[in-house]
């Protein structure tokens, strides 16, 4: 299991992921679970996230942010300083098979973290984390990160 955060710094990363930043609020994105080196955030269905409306499946640029965002709030979670900084180096995102018209759910943890950089796994998930692990995600994704501690 992953430790919890002080209820202080849960909050911060909470407003600031929810409300601070603007693409973010605009989504609705909803942060489920912050733990030290974990993250689940929600971002809730909504017509104008579809980038195939054949089918209709989401944007792969939403699955993209998705990944990139919650790995991100796994990292912050880690880092006990308001003033530190998290800013994406590489971002790999594998689209597995269309997200459907539904909420997405992205898992998040740091699988390293140095002085100066982060690496993260994330998995997307339709509707909800699965309780089975035979369900398979929307993507996978893996992303690097530049930590500034000040």
């Amino acid at each position: 299991m992953h430790p919890p955060l002080e209820e202080s710094r849960e909050t911060v990363l909470r407003t600031l992921f929810e409300q601070g930043i603007p693409f973010n609020r605009h989504l609705g994105l909803r942060v489920e679970t912050l733990a030290r080196g974990h993250a689940v955030l929600r971002i809730p269905w909504q017509p104008e996230l579809t980038g195939d409306p054949s089918r209709p499946a989401v944007h792969g640029g939403v699955l993209s942010m998705l990944v990139d965002t919650a790995g991100g709030a796994a990292c912050f979670a880690m880092l006990d300083n308001d003033d530190d900084r998290v800013s994406t180096v590489d971002l790999r995102v594998d689209y597995l098979r269309p997200g459907p018209a539904a909420d997405l759910v992205c898992t998040a943890k740091v699988i390293r973290l140095g002085n100066r950089v982060a690496v993260t796994r994330a998995h997307v998930y339709s509707g909800a984390v699965p309780t089975d692990p035979s369900v398979d995600p929307v993507a996978l994704g893996q992303a690097v990160y530049n930590i500034v501690r000040r």
